[in-house]
């Protein structure tokens, strides 16, 4: 993969994806470069085609050459892709999950954070958890060629789970890092009690991979009880690590507590210097173009890619640009009339976007 040009500069990609990414894709640029200008952070954009206007425009959802323009970035922003109202063409292909393999992007690292007057169930919930990306259930991604989902006859359907050690020892030292650099506290999600060599394989890479966190206390819940707890209990957890699909529907749950869908970013990282920011929830065809989707999300995704990009590669001026970020999301936030009204708002997407902007663009020091 090519470098940036300059030690202290980031080249990002732009991929709107479909239906309200090409909203919320721009706000969070938008945002993203009233920070970096804040900051003094230099940043190279390069607009990528991918979703339903790239096989309107280039004959594909993912355009020969996409892949190997983004080998060339430090990063990028993936707006939410519609695959499921894609038509039924071979060059109609759900992008997000081919990146995902492709990048090795193994980590999906979903943040769930309450903030006041917004709706959340539970004050004070700060957890992150750490979905395995590319195994496990979800048959566009489990195996290297064909499905892992099949039908033999008409009255049968099978669905393989793939779970390795070494994807599950990836995913795990991401959560402990994770862990170390925030309560020192780790809880492993599964079942082991039914799926004993899948389940079990899971929690024992974990357990391996634990040997080198001596710091970082490690728990266990089962699944069902996870379930059962983020509700009645979510203060309770720091850092959660789990499989693909126990993942993907925790993080929903997750995400109902403090406000809904609108309320989840995601970032896709893995061993490498390269990152994917890509918020948890759907493209929302119902009220794309309408200006009342809630831009958080993919604000607070962008914002995650320049804190770990700026970690990551040494660049303290793209950790200053999140922090900044950071102030302007929590300016819009507290007030109604800058807020979208699935979180108890009275405010319009622009009067959002304007407020995380007023607040970036604040004078006075960051509290880093």
């Amino acid at each position: 993969m090519t470098p940036s040009p300059r030690k202290d500069a980031l080249r990002i990609g732009i991929l709107e994806g479909d239906d309200i990414g090409h909203e919320v894709v721009p706000a969070s640029v938008e945002i993203a470069r009233a920070a970096a200008d804040r900051a003094g952070l230099t940043i190279e954009w390069t607009e990528v085609p991918i979703g339903r206007r790239a096989l309107d425009t280039h004959g594909h959802t993912m355009p020969e050459g996409t892949l190997e323009t983004l080998g060339t970035l430090d990063g990028w922003i993936l707006g939410p892709i519609g695959h499921r109202d894609y038509p039924k063409v071979a060059e109609a292909i759900n992008p997000h999950p081919i990146l995902r393999k492709h990048f090795d992007l193994f980590a999906n690292v979903r943040p769930t954070r309450s903030f006041p007057g917004i709706g959340c169930l539970h004050d004070d919930i700060d957890l992150v958890i750490v979905r395995e990306n590319n195994e496990g259930f979800q048959p566009d991604r489990n195996v290297v060629m064909g499905s892992g989902e099949f039908r033999p006859t008409n009255d049968v359907t099978i669905s393989v789970r793939v779970i390795t050690s070494e994807g599950s020892r990836k995913v795990a030292r991401a959560a402990f890092e994770i862990a170390r650099s925030r309560q020192k506290r780790l809880t492993l999600v599964h079942k082991n009690t039914v799926f004993k060599l899948g389940c079990g394989m899971f929690v024992d890479s974990c357990y391996e991979v634990a040997a080198d966190f001596p710091e970082v206390t490690v728990d266990e819940v089962i699944v069902d009880t996870m379930a059962m707890r983020l509700i009645r209990d979510p203060q309770s957890f720091d850092v959660v690590v789990t499989t693909n699909m126990f993942g993907d529907i925790l993080t929903d749950e997750a995400a109902g507590l403090v406000g809904g869908l609108g309320m989840a970013p995601g970032l896709c990282i893995g061993r490498g210097a390269i990152a994917m920011a890509q918020a948890t929830h759907g493209s929302a065809p119902d009220i794309a173009g309408q200006g009342i989707a809630n831009p958080f999300a993919m604000i607070e995704s962008t914002r995650m890619l320049f804190d770990w990009l700026g970690r990551r590669r040494a660049i303290p001026a793209a950790i200053d640009a999140a922090a900044l970020m950071k102030r302007g999301i929590d300016h819009a936030l507290s007030r109604a009339e800058t807020r979208t009204a699935d979180i108890r708002g009275t405010g319009t997407q622009r009067a959002m976007i304007d407020a995380v902007i007023a607040g970036v663009r604040e004078k006075g020091a960051l509290a880093l």
